[in-house]
């Protein structure tokens, strides 16, 4: 029986792994769950899953909660405390990092420190400290296990390598709803629109960074950080059937790939069950049909260009990325700026940074507050006139 522990339940992710839960209830117990601001949908999981300590990200969402007192649960407190709390419970041999942005961080480390195996869903967490989430797990014998199903499929493509073996990963994309479009024709999407994803379903956030492809622009800086391989060594490559999750090239030019259906439960159910294989869906490659692939358009979708840009100059410049990221999609699904408005607003954000050394986490910290607040100011300075 693994114990586990959920940062982010009630997100889609969250939804899928207590899903796993649920087909393996032999082999997987919750004992910790934290969540943000869906106090009816988390009351309900409670109820169900009656963990022994829970988290939710404000005071106003506790006080909406309803019916979990007799449960047992410990209310282990709010935002960052919480998501602390429940990664660091004494029961939880697993935690899995499935809340948006990078409030989870401290999380994270704290479970490292306890010797406790990473579960990650969370992109933000290595593009922001990928060096420091990194030396603690080294530190501490720690197990980091991808889930986003592009780094899961490298684990799985990568399993039992050495090293010296590995020419380059090749992580693919969808291409997102704007896929084939010029720069042009994306001056006047809509929120909307962009939330129309061809082949997935995820949160709003992640969705908009698909279609703006920084979100494969974050999973290269991830990559760099799971693999310990070079920007120069990972290619991106748009497969709209997302069928083939990613690729490992060899160094005699043998490719090895991982298929499956676009399903999250895959991906979650290998971090949970890893170095075992557990039963699932079986795959009908024949119904699959063709399979395609292209070039992306970094002309159309500069923010994978500048996710490269960032790991290339490494140093704090990755979290600026991801800060000012944040921000300008914020900005964008409230209507504010423009979809190409976008990768202006983190473009104009790092060219006004001077990448320093982030050793630290309250270097880290310090450098992100500083990017949100600049990212803020350019956002406004481009705002829609409605």
């Amino acid at each position: 029986m693994k114990r586990i522990s959920i940062l982010g339940s009630t997100g889609s992710i969250g939804q899928s792994a207590l899903s796993v839960v649920d087909a393996h209830p032999d082999r997987l117990q919750v004992v910790g769950l934290a969540a943000g601001e869906n106090a009816e949908l988390f009351a309900a999981q409670i109820a169900r899953y009656r963990p022994a300590v829970v988290a939710m990200g404000t005071s106003s969402a506790v006080d909406r909660l309803a019916g979990w007192r007799p449960t047992g649960a410990t209310m282990a407190g709010t935002g960052r405390d919480g998501l602390v709390a429940v990664a660091s419970h004494p029961a939880a041999d697993l935690v899995l990092c499935a809340s948006a942005g990078t409030d989870s961080l401290e999380a994270v480390l704290a479970a490292i420190e306890l010797g406790k195996t990473i579960a990650l869903a969370n992109k933000e967490i290595l593009v922001m400290a990928g060096g420091i989430v990194t030396a603690a797990a080294k530190r501490c014998g720690v197990a980091i296990l991808p889930v986003d199903s592009e780094h899961n499929a490298i684990h799985q493509c990568l399993h039992g390598r050495d090293a010296s073996e590995l020419r380059r990963l090749v992580l693919t994309a969808s291409g997102g709803p704007f896929r084939g479009r010029s720069a042009s024709d994306l001056l006047k999407v809509s929120p909307d629109d962009a939330l129309q994803h061809p082949t997935w379903r995820m949160g709003r956030k992640i969705t908009i960074d698909s279609a703006t492809l920084m979100n494969k622009g974050l999973e290269v800086i991830e990559a760099h950080w799971l693999f310990g391989v070079r920007a120069n060594q990972i290619d991106v490559v748009i497969h709209p059937q997302s069928i083939v999750h990613s690729m490992v090239e060899l160094v005699d030019g043998s490719l090895i790939a991982q298929l499956g259906v676009t399903d999250m439960r895959l991906p979650i159910q290998y971090a949970f069950s890893y170095p075992e294989r557990w039963p699932a869906t079986s795959f009908d490659i024949v119904r699959a049909g063709r399979l395609d692939f292209e070039a992306p358009d970094t002309e159309a979708f500069p923010c994978l260009r500048l996710a490269y840009r960032a790991l290339e100059g490494e140093r704090s410049l990755p979290v600026v990325l991801n800060a000012a990221n944040e921000i300008a999609v914020a900005q964008f699904l409230e209507g504010r700026i423009g979809f190409t408005a976008i990768p202006q607003v983190i473009e104009g954000t790092m060219n006004a940074h001077r990448p320093a050394e982030v050793a630290t986490l309250a270097a880290v910290r310090e450098v992100d507050s500083w990017a949100r607040q600049y990212a803020r100011e350019l956002a406004r300075a481009v705002e829609l006139k409605v």
